[in-house]
């Protein structure tokens, strides 16, 4: 285990990177598709509303091997990293849409009220007055999503990425230790979701602080 840690942790970066890049993805569609299910216009709410229900209602390894496996013989190949990044920011996006809209929705119907009292804009009020008040409430369960995550990027060891879990596999086969290679990977997972429940956490603090 010992000797084999260097390696891991070259994998455990991988790891993280994918899920940094993975969770930024996952935001920029969340906010767009929350926006648009809350949108006036029927076939903008109908398109955001079909892309949350077929990723949130099919498995994320189906959806990584659609990508990897499947766009090919179509004639479109993506690498190994590109296509982790892209299976889990779109199956990450669809989840943190509903996170998102539920915090629009959360915010007081007295708020946009006022804000259009003040002459200011749909978009405006949205920007200005009902998002920043949305974001402290779904810090909590974006945090949660973003730890889920790390632990979700074990699956993209299935599509050849040698991150942490394929790095411990490698190791494995060469070895023939899968016990303690294992639980070394278990352990460097946990310290990494342990990292992010600190920072979320020193996050939501500062945030109130702010009120």
């Amino acid at each position: 285990m010992i000797d084999s840690i260097p390696v891991l942790l070259k994998g455990a970066w991988i790891t993280v990177t994918v899920t940094i890049i993975s969770m930024a993805l996952g935001l920029f569609l969340g906010m767009g598709a929350a926006l648009a299910k809350l949108s006036n216009v029927k076939i903008v709410r109908w398109v955001a509303t079909q892309y949350i229900d077929i990723v949130r209602g099919t498995p994320l390894l189906v959806q990584l091997f659609l990508i990897y496996y499947g766009l090919p013989q179509i004639g479109l190949t993506i690498d190994p990293f590109p296509s982790a990044v892209l299976g889990l920011g779109i199956n990450t996006g669809a989840y943190v849409a509903e996170v998102i809209r539920s915090g629009i929705q959360a915010v007081e119907k007295g708020q946009r009220e006022a804000a259009f009292a003040l002459g200011l804009s749909s978009s405006q009020t949205m920007r200005l007055i009902i998002l920043p008040q949305a974001f402290k409430i779904i810090i909590p369960p974006l945090g949660n999503q973003f730890i889920l995550l790390i632990k979700d990027s074990s699956l993209v060891s299935t599509i050849t990425l040698v991150e942490l879990t394929r790095t411990a596999q490698r190791i494995i086969s060469t070895t023939y230790k899968p016990i303690e290679l294992y639980i070394a990977a278990a352990v460097l997972y946990y310290i990494a979701s342990l990292l992010a429940t600190k920072l979320i956490n020193r996050l939501e603090k500062k945030v109130r602080a702010s009120e």
